[in-house]
Formats: structure tokens, sequence, C-alpha cells
């Protein structure tokens, strides 16, 4: 198996994602040849005493962009929307 922080880039922190946090949901970047079993384990391994209940998944396609006359492209992201289970404890983003 690869290394879960491999897998698992960083969270998204956004408007629509912390109000998904309180239905005990939770978005992350991830590694565009991951697949849903990959992204479940890798969360689990590393936040202790979380159990995953379901992975969503979705491909994010890179927008073009220019530069003055030079054009270019964004990468490619993924996406994954990851649902805890009910008797799982929650995933601590904002540590101090």
């Amino acid at each position: 198996m690869k290394d879960p922080r491999d897998i698992i880039h960083r969270p998204v922190i956004t408007e629509q994602s912390t109000e998904l946090m309180e239905q005990g949901k939770y978005v992350f970047e991830v590694d565009v040849r991951a697949n849903k079993v990959e992204i479940k384990q890798a969360i689990e391994k590393i936040f202790d005493g979380v159990k995953v209940e379901k992975v969503n998944t979705m491909r994010v396609p890179g927008k073009q962009k220019r530069y003055g006359r030079f054009t270019g492209r964004t990468p490619e992201r993924k996406k994954a929307i990851v649902k805890l289970a009910p008797d799982s404890k929650p995933i601590e983003i904002f540590e101090a």
C-alpha cells in the first residue's frame, strides 16, 4: 500500500466544505490515481479513531490560463468528500 500522506494531499477549506463539516462530511484534495478504498484506508490511518462510512470522489479538470501571450493549463485535481460514521470521533482540522 502507498503511504497515506501521498494519497491525501490537503483538506479543502471553503464555505461549502465548512458547512459540510457540521454533517460529518470532510473534503480533501487527493491523488488523481487514488481510488475510494485507498482514500478510506488513508483517512483512517492518518486520523486515529476515525471510522469512514462513505467516500465520494470527483475529478476537477484543469483550466486554461493566459499570462500575456502565453497560454497554459492548471493541473487536474481530484477531490474526495469523506462521510464519517455516526459513532466516529470528528476530524480536528483546526487544532491549536
